[in-house]
């Protein structure tokens, strides 16, 4: 079949270029609307009974949050009658402003404590948007409100925070960032491809890759933006992906065409060859990083499922240009593709050098360099036992950003108890709510409990007057729980957790509040962990068995990433948990804990990729084994002839995503450090030292499969 195509896209080079330039184009143009449509948000599992709460709030009892939070700090007590003139007027201001629905403040609610700051000088008010404003109407009344009041005018200070600030300021920081990133890694990587490639015109080979991988991942996502909610992190991922598979791609076809058209020099043969061979390892690989990619769909939050749809996207259409589109320029350029040398001697790889040396050398102490090297592995991986999982909140901002200091306004000055929403079926009697109530009450954490006619703390009931409590809707009755706990720790998941697991007085009883969002979206993890672990044990294992014939050499990839993804989670443990090394990456607001979802993102990414090199590396290594050379000799002469195309893509693949570690948001920044490391590791230290030593310790039973197996292998695999 690759023979075919190579031979296809040699006879048709132009019209294939010519198609391929084309596509990219319209491609590019149309995927370029999805930008105004991407969102912030996606942490959430929408399937869970703290999203069926949050829906029958807004419905039933036209409960919904502030869009904007104002805090007031007049400098003096909110109840002067200096504060109060002021306050009122900065309120009035805000209520007269477009698309905004109503204001609720200190000053016009009779003085509700739970709006005045702890040392009784700042207020707050809340701004409700109008129900039916678009999200982009939505973005920027927030901006216009943040620019027109988060300031200091005479001696009252105004901070403008909220939900609508936040997202609008993450999504601004992210579009500046990734910016900022391809301002740093297009220059690098320039110089590196130049380097590496040894010549201009080859080194501009793998942006003809990028180009279509990322032209063609935005026009999916614009598709998709129309059915769908997607992330706007998921930006992060096709341009990092983008241009590292590019490079790695284009990579491995020249390298290949380059040592075809010097045993040949014929470059139609050179071409066909190269598809058959290289454009093989290619497709096998792609297949491979996409099914790793494509586990993230078993999520249930859309921010995970965002990086399913841009990644599965940027690889089939990187691996389709790099066995399509390369090859026809390769083939209209021909011995051109080394013109602008600037590197001396021929540029052809060579069968012997250092990576030769080191897999013989490593061969020689297989045992030593294989237990020192897990040695190191695991060291590095033991930080992850103290592991604290979290989720993104404002403080993922710069500290100096002003949604960041509202926010900081709101923990540090304001009670800010975000309560814990429970609804029964309205059929539920009044006894059996007040009942339930009183054993909410006296949970641990819990500080008092608001029911429609009674407020309980502990074992003390007070009765309220009808406009004081909360009032049920036709179809629930509504309890409010206020705790003495974050809504977004470990804390309060084991306080949620508590609270469900009380004996309740009807069936149909639902949990919701912040603290139950974030439960649930922490249990759509780790519930559907097993089965994306499974997925990609199984994925990998049939595509890299279906590639080599063995059953041992995909067990051995599976465990050798295991080893990897550790280490990594180790560093990003010390590092953005606890808050060391600071200097490497950058500042940042330490938390103590991580981003679950960005921890499991960087897993995935970093997976995929290292099943990319492991694809590489076995590809040249069964190719000698099929020719007749022993395992040493194979082991030697492939890591030769890939070692240098692993390392050098690694490394190029490793600045681009190393560059989003100049980002002002901490999840980006965790993101780009996290698998730039997992990458150079993964290249160097496992496929330069554990996998050789491992091979010669394995000897023949690298190649082993039981009898059933080898046969389908013969009829079916990837490698014939």
């Amino acid at each position: 079949m690759f023979q075919s195509l190579g031979n296809f896209v040699v006879k048709h080079r132009k019209r294939v270029l010519i198609s391929y330039l084309i596509t990219v184009l319209l491609t590019g143009v149309i995927g370029a609307g999805m930008f105004g449509s991407l969102k912030s948000q996606g942490y959430d599992d929408l399937g869970s009974d703290s999203a069926a709460v949050d829906l029958i709030l807004k419905d039933d009892f036209n409960a919904t949050d502030a869009s904007i939070i104002l805090v007031i700090d007049t400098g003096k007590s909110v109840d002067d009658p200096a504060s109060i003139t002021a306050a009122n007027k900065i309120t009035q201001d805000v209520a007269a402003q477009d698309n905004v629905e109503s204001v609720v403040s200190y000053w016009n609610s009779g003085n509700l404590s739970d709006f005045k700051s702890k040392d009784g000088n700042a207020g707050l008010v809340m701004v409700y948007f109008d129900s039916e404003i678009s999200d982009e109407e939505a973005a920027a009344t927030a901006l216009n409100l943040q620019t027109k009041y988060d300031r200091t005018q005479s001696d009252t200070r105004t901070y403008v925070g909220g939900i609508e600030v936040l997202y609008n300021s993450i999504n601004t920081q992210i579009e500046n960032d990734l910016k900022k990133a391809e301002l740093i890694a297009v220059p690098l990587n320039i110089v590196m491809l130049l380097i590496v490639f040894g010549a201009a015109v080859a080194a501009g080979l793998p942006m003809i890759v990028a180009l279509g991988s990322i032209a063609g991942s935005f026009f999916v996502l614009y598709i998709l933006t129309q059915f769908t909610d997607v992330s706007i992190f998921a930006l992060n991922l096709i341009t990092g992906l983008g241009l590292g598979l590019g490079i790695d791609y284009a990579l491995l076809i020249v390298n290949r065409f380059r040592e075809e058209l010097a045993r040949t020099n014929d470059v139609t043969a050179s071409i066909t060859r190269t598809v058959a061979t290289a454009g093989k390892t290619v497709f096998s690989s792609g297949i491979t990083v996409a099914l790793v990619l494509a586990s993230m769909l078993l999520f249930p939050q859309y921010f995970l499922k965002s990086f399913a749809y841009a990644g599965v996207s940027v690889v089939l259409f990187a691996v389709l240009a790099s066995v399509v589109a390369l090859p026809a320029v390769l083939a209209m350029l021909g011995h051109k593709v080394d013109k602008g040398k600037i590197r001396r001697g021929d540029l052809q790889p060579k069968e012997t050098g250092a990576w030769s040396w080191l897999a013989a050398n490593v061969m020689k102490r297989p045992v030593v360099i294989a237990l020192g090297t897990i040695a190191i592995l695991v060291s590095l991986a033991s930080p992850a036992l103290n592991a604290n999982f979290s989720q993104v909140d404002d403080r993922v901002l710069p500290a100096n950003n002003p949604a960041a200091i509202a926010s900081d306004q709101l923990r540090i000055r304001f009670e800010n108890q975000v309560p814990i929403e429970i609804l029964l079926p309205i059929a539920t009697s009044a006894q059996k709510v007040n009942e339930y109530a009183l054993v909410l009450a006296s949970e641990a954490n819990v500080d008092r409990v608001l029911t429609s006619d009674s407020l309980i703390q502990g074992d003390v009931v007070t009765d309220l007057l009808p406009e004081q409590g909360v009032a049920p809707s036709t179809s629930h009755h509504r309890i409010t729980v206020y705790s003495n706990v974050e809504s977004r720790n470990k804390n309060a998941q084991e306080l949620i957790t508590r609270l469900r697991g009380i004996a309740t007085p009807a069936e149909g009883v639902l949990i919701g509040g912040q603290a139950a969002i974030f439960t649930d979206s922490q249990n759509g993890i780790s519930d559907n962990l097993p089965a994306v672990l499974g997925w990609l044990a199984v994925a990998t294992f049939i595509v890299l068995f279906l590639y080599t014939g063995s059953v041992i050499l995909p067990i051995k990839a599976l465990i050798l990433n295991l080893l990897s993804l550790g280490a990594t989670l180790g560093l990003l443990v010390w590092i953005f948990q606890d808050g060391n090394a600071k200097w490497l990456v950058g500042d940042f607001t330490v938390t103590g804990s991580l981003d679950t979802s960005t921890l499991v993102l960087v897993a995935i990414v970093a997976f995929g990729l290292s099943m990319d090199y492991e694809l590489f590396l076995l590809s040249r290594i069964k190719e000698e084994h099929d020719a007749g050379a022993d395992t040493i000799s194979s082991v030697t002469v492939g890591l030769q002839k890939s070692g240098r195309i692993i390392t050098a893509a690694a490394v190029l693949i490793a600045i681009v995503f190393a560059c989003f570690i100049t980002s002002g948001v901490t999840s980006i920044k965790m993101l780009g450090f996290g698998i730039a490391f997992a990458i150079i590791l993964d290249a160097t230290v496992v496929r330069g030292l554990l996998v050789p030593a491992l091979m010669r310790l394995a000897g023949d039973w690298n190649w082993w499969a039981p009898e059933p197996l080898r046969r389908l292998h013969k009829k079916i695999g990837l490698a014939h």
